[in-house]
């Protein structure tokens, strides 16, 4: 993602880190709260995980531009109508969207999903990912912390059971490394 709109000359507004954790028959996704623009935080408690969908079976997060996200949660929200809340398939519908529709296209946003069954990844190219499973857990992160996030994360399912320890554990250790990545955490679980 670009730090800057050409287009315009603004710099977007951000969000950053996601991790998604399966484990236990207990899905958890979670997010930092911090929101940059540039180099600059803009605001530190932003809500990145939120709930959706029909009575909130669906869990989200978004890393990215804050605008286009929610530009997404509201797309994903209307699939979940049209599809009785069948989350794989919403997420699929809405990824033929996203790579068909011209400004959908130019959205710069990724999300994390999930529901009792299932943690995804959309990704800002219109795909539908599902993360592997190694050792009964199952691990997605997002955003410009993720990558430090997962490597916690699968470093402590070696060592811990509790999906959502795991989740916050990492985030702590993603809001370490990241400049980007703040320890003002919202956790959701299916």
């Amino acid at each position: 993602m670009n730090d800057t709109n050409s287009a315009h000359g603004l710099t977007p507004w951000h969000g950053t880190t996601i991790i998604g954790v399966k484990r236990g028959g207990k899905i958890v996704v979670a997010g930092d709260g911090q929101v940059s623009m540039g180099n600059t935080v803009m605001k530190p408690n932003a809500r990145k995980v939120r709930r959706i969908g029909d009575k909130g079976r669906v869990v989200a997060g978004f890393a990215g531009a804050t605008a286009d996200a929610f530009t997404l949660f509201e797309r994903l929200e209307r699939k979940l109508e049209q599809h009785s809340g069948q989350l794989m398939r919403a997420a699929v519908e809405l990824a033929k969207d996203w790579r068909t529709d011209k400004y959908l296209r130019n959205l710069e946003a990724l999300m994390i999903v999930a529901d009792a069954d299932t943690l995804l990844v959309l990704t800002g190219n219109g795909d539908v990912l599902e993360p592997g499973e190694q050792n009964d857990t199952t691990i997605a992160a997002i955003g410009s912390g993720g990558n430090y996030a997962l490597a916690a994360a699968r470093a402590l399912a070696d060592y811990e059971d509790d999906a959502e320890k795991i989740a916050r554990r990492a985030m702590q250790v993603a809001a370490d490394v990241c400049v980007f990545t703040n320890e003002q955490v919202t956790l959701e679980t299916v």
